[in-house]
This record gives C-alpha cells, structure tokens and sequence, in this order.
C-alpha cells in the first residue's frame, strides 16, 4: 500500500471507530429516565444490553467474510447505516419491548465495524496507530454522554439524545458512500482474507492454546469498562446523591480519560513495550476500582478517571499482538472472537450490575468491578507466560 492510501484508510478508519463509540455509554445516562418512561425495574437494565448481544456476536465470527464479500468500503457503509438506522427506532421511543429490537439492529452494524475495523488494524497499522485508532473510539464515547446528558439535563429528553445520534451516523454513512470509490480498490491484507489454501474453520482456529485466553481477556477486559461506563451515572447520582450535571459529567469524565490515555500512551507504547503497558494498565485499574467503590464521591470521581486512563491501552495494544502471536488464518478468527466475547462481556458484567443494584443495592456495583479487574490481571500475566511457552515450541 502507499502512503497516501495507508493514511486515507487511517483516517477513514478513525471516523469509523468515532461513529463506533457514540451510542456507547449513552444507555447509562439515558437509563434513569428511560427507565421511568417505561416504568422498568433496574434490574431490567440488562435485557436492553441482551438485546445488542445477539447482532454482535454473530457479525464478530461473519465478519472475515463478510469483508471478502462486499469489501471494506461497501461493509463500512452499510455497518455505519445500520447502526444509524437501529439509533433512530430506538429514538422514537416504540412500544416495550421493541427497543430491544432496535438495539439489536445498533448491535449487528457495530460488531460489523467493530470486528472488521480490528482485523484491518491488526494487519496494517502499527501499535501507536492501533492505540489511536481507539482513541477515536474513546472521543465519540465521550462525545456521546455529552449529548445524552445535555439533553436530560436541559428536559430535551433521552428521545432526543437518540435522535442527535443517529443523525450524526446517518451523516458519516453517507459521508463513506460518498468517498467509498477512493479508497475501495485497495486490497485487504491476508489477515482479512487469507487464501483459500490457508483458510480454516473458526472452531479450529479455537484450538490453538494462545485463542481461549486472549477470549477471556477480552470477555473481562470489556466487561469491566463498560460496566464502569454504564452504571458510573447511577451510582453517583441515585446510589450517592451527586447531582444530575455533576454526575453526567464525571461519565463523561471516564469515557475522556479513555480517550486521553489511548493518545498519550499511544506515543510511547513502541517504546514501552506491549506487555509492559498492558500489564501497568490492569494493574492501574484494580486501583481506580477500589477507589470506585469507595464511599465519598469525590474517590470515586478519582477512581473513574484512574479507571479510564488504566483500561485506555489494553485492548488496541493487545490487538496490534494478534498478528505476532497467531498465524493469518487463525488471527482473524481470533480478531471475531475477541470482539464477540468483548460484546457479551459487555453485556454480561453491566447485567451482573444490574441485578445487584436491584438486590442488595448499587453500592455491590464496586466489589464487581475489584473483582473483575483482579481477574483480569491473572488472565493476562497468564496470557504472557502461555505466549512465551507457545514461541518457545514453535
């Protein structure tokens, strides 16, 4: 690939993953009142996230294909608009239970972009840009609280949240249709689309010894960040008495400091070394959780940020290692797996929540997070030693 076309498809790649992020974290400023107008229990929460899980765990295994298929610019297009189009029947608030239907249509077009994107990434970018590339991932899940909150603050309405929403991934799918014939001649890498001779099962592509445990990494992994991000809101401002501004922000807060990590520790992470960083950012976030599920508001502001800025680099930088620890025929496979288990740790930890903030109270939502957050650092020194073990047989 030249250069030109190497930075046309990072920064196409960038705005995807910003579309990718908006809807994220905005379920969890919306809840509250969501919940109100449909007169739901908390527990209740986790049956909206069940109803993204479906979508994208399949488009997380289809995606290889899906990719040879239509190629990337025609699955970007199309991911993007289903994503828009899931956001505006959410948005219009239907009967119960058809938003769960909508979130399931959000949910097949993000896995789509999600897994697809990650692939691509892995194959072709470097771990600086892997790490920026989720940074712009971080930027739209900040910048998507920020509009839910201003809307609920302001008495707009979480129905108006959704709308800005998925007015802005409508824009930015007819923004790639337009700019798709520039970009869509380049080739794929073979870690999208090995040859057929190369090609193999996804169930045999899991038994390899380095693919389960990089499937629970990220089952933990995700979990523990959405977890944070979803239910951040309601414990601060029902669990805890912050005001509705303050705790909005403070959300919002969290998915920023994701942001901000991923571009500093972007920059250095070739110098620092993968393993070393991630290792350093799980370690970093059983701090912000025990800070989290401290009693004052003000540790656990302390604690989201920390939480943030800990979790920013785990998951784009033990991306960028799929294509050094697995072969081409197994990494995208993995890359499926990786972003299918993320999704339903996405939505298994936050259920989880959801359940405990019913019964006994939202203030079990901290010892959930210290123990997944523990949990993930033994899956990951874990992960190395297993990593070393498996280069050292090769």
């Amino acid at each position: 690939m030249t250069r030109r076309g190497h930075d046309l498809h990072l920064a196409l790649t960038y705005l995807a993953f910003i579309s990718l992020g908006l809807p994220d974290g905005v379920l969890g400023i919306a809840w509250p009142s969501f919940r109100g107008s449909y007169g739901l229990k908390q527990a209740e929460f986790g049956v909206l996230l069940i109803g993204a899980g479906p979508g994208y765990f399949v488009s997380g295994l289809v995606v290889g294909r899906v990719l040879e298929r239509l190629g990337f610019a025609r699955t970007l297009v199309g991911s993007t608009a289903l994503v828009a189009l899931g956001l505006a029947a959410f948005a219009s608030a239907p009967p119960w239970p058809l938003p769960i239907l909508a979130l399931a249509v959000t949910g097949l077009g993000s896995g789509t972009i999600d897994a697809g994107i990650n692939a691509f990434a892995a194959a072709r970018f470097k771990a600086r840009e892997v790490n920026w590339l989720h940074a712009s991932y971080s930027l739209g899940a900040a910048i998507g609280p920020a509009i839910m909150s201003l809307a609920v603050a302001t008495e707009l309405g979480w129905r108006a949240g959704y709308g800005v929403l998925a007015a802005l991934l409508a824009a930015l799918a007819i923004g790639f249709a337009a700019t798709a014939r520039r970009w869509s001649e380049t080739p794929l890498p073979d870690i999208v689309t090995p040859n057929v001779e190369a090609r193999i099962s996804p169930w045999r592509a899991l038994r390899h010894p380095l693919v389960p445990i990089q499937t629970a990494i990220f089952f933990v992994y995700t979990g523990l960040e959405a977890m944070l991000g979803a239910w951040a809101f309601t414990v601060l401002h029902e669990g805890r008495g912050v005001a509705t501004g303050v705790a909005g922000f403070w959300a919002s807060a969290y998915f920023a400091s994701i942001l901000i990590g991923r571009i500093g520790f972007g920059a250095f992470v070739e110098r620092i070394g993968a393993d070393r960083l991630v290792r350093a950012g799980t370690f970093g976030a059983l701090g912000g959780a025990l800070l989290f599920a401290a009693g004052p508001p003000v540790a656990a502001y302390g604690g989201l940020v920390l939480s943030g800025v800990s979790l920013a680099p785990i998951f784009p930088t033990l991306i960028s290692r799929t294509s050094d620890r697995l072969p081409p025929a197994v990494a995208i496979h993995a890359v499926g797996m990786k972003v299918a288990a993320a999704m339903i740790g996405a939505a298994a930890l936050p259920i989880l929540a959801g359940l405990l903030a019913q019964w006994p109270g939202l203030w079990a939502i901290g010892p959930v997070a210290i123990a997944a957050a523990a949990l993930l650092i033994v899956l990951h020194e874990s992960l190395i030693r297993r990593t070393r073990a498996v280069l050292h047989h090769a």
